[in-house]
């Protein structure tokens, strides 16, 4: 899929070195609706055969499913993937969400838990999943800490906070990367907290890189798909949407290339501590994302996307209202 393989890139000062893409896991295991089990274990050997070496995941997603689903694919290859793991946030068995939890007892609760579900004696990254309002970032971060000197973790990242939250978390521990949400028609973090990250070293996984899909002309399966509860994909938000969507295929069809690959080669020449998350389920849409890394975008081509689709443009928020409210990200 993929015969030449590019540079790594690293991931801040402090984080590992990796290939260009990664590949997000969630969508293997919730919030996309049904996922075949054997596809998605064939995609993520194909993407480590590809060269990919980071795997993301969470502990909450599918309420540990998505950790089961990694162990199995990594039980004979288990020196072939970096993972990175978020935490904290609470489900019910109805997989209804209860709240976040990262008092230090709970992040060290949940680590052994997920080291038994992935079958690994450490993880690679490890980070909550969003804020703790009710736990200073300086106890949560102290906690991995503490499993960073055990040998159970061997980097701590962040994920949606903003620049307070990063900074007394970096006094604590360096940080690795920030995981944030980063595409054409998401480019919030590019005023304040871009610049942050620089200063202090640290880098970037990059998810929702083609917007959930709505770049490329998705649109949400059913009522278990997450996008059909998004503000970008309902009603006349959607409608409107689709101005920047014919942007993205006009330009696409010019370099025939897909807007998908057009989308991920932006976010890969926006920076080179920059890493894409990539949400592929299939062997197919990987074949696809990993295309992505032979398009060769100068600053004109870069300039002439961002004129096209500019983010003042897309209609609704990336979350809904109450979600947004509490994204420390945002304030």
């Amino acid at each position: 899929m993929n015969p030449r393989l590019p540079q790594l890139r690293q991931l801040g000062a402090n984080g590992p070195g990796v290939f260009p893409l990664a590949l997000g896991c969630m969508g293997m295991s919730d919030f996309y609706g049904p996922a075949d089990e054997a596809e998605s274990i064939a995609t993520i050997h194909a993407a480590l055969d590809a060269g990919i070496t980071l795997l993301d995941t969470g502990d909450y997603y599918a309420s540990g499913h998505n950790e089961l689903l990694i162990g199995r694919a990594l039980r004979d290859r288990r020196d072939k993937a970096l993972v990175s793991v978020k935490f904290g946030a609470l489900r019910g068995p109805d997989g209804s969400w209860l709240g976040l939890d990262m008092r230090p007892t709970a992040v060290k609760t949940f680590l052994a838990y997920s080291l038994t579900r992935l079958g690994l004696d450490h993880v690679d990254i490890y980070r909550p999943g969003r804020l703790d309002p009710n736990v200073p970032i300086e106890d949560t971060v102290g906690a991995i800490k503490d499993l960073v000197t055990a040998g159970y973790v061997r980097a701590i990242g962040l994920s949606e906070v903003g620049p307070d939250t990063i900074r007394r978390a970096h006094a604590v521990h360096p940080i690795s990367d920030l995981q944030i949400e980063y595409s054409l028609v998401s480019r919030g973090p590019e005023a304040r907290i871009f610049p942050l990250l620089s200063d202090l070293g640290i880098g970037v996984t990059a998810y929702g890189v083609l917007s959930r899909g709505l770049l490329s002309g998705s649109k949400p399966a059913s009522a278990r798909d997450l996008r059909a509860h998004l503000p970008r994909f309902s009603g006349e938000n959607r409608e409107r949407n689709q101005r920047l969507i014919d942007a993205m295929q006009k330009l696409a069809s010019e370099k025939d290339v897909t807007v998908s690959q057009l989308a991920i080669a932006w976010v890969l020449a926006k920076g080179h501590d920059i890493v894409p998350l990539i949400g592929a389920r299939t062997r197919a849409q990987l074949s696809e994302s990993l295309a992505a890394l032979e398009i060769e975008l100068s600053a004109a081509d870069v300039a002439r996307v961002e004129e096209a689709v500019p983010p003042s443009a897309v209609a609704g928020t990336r979350y809904a209202e109450q979600q947004m409210r509490i994204l420390d990200s945002e304030r």
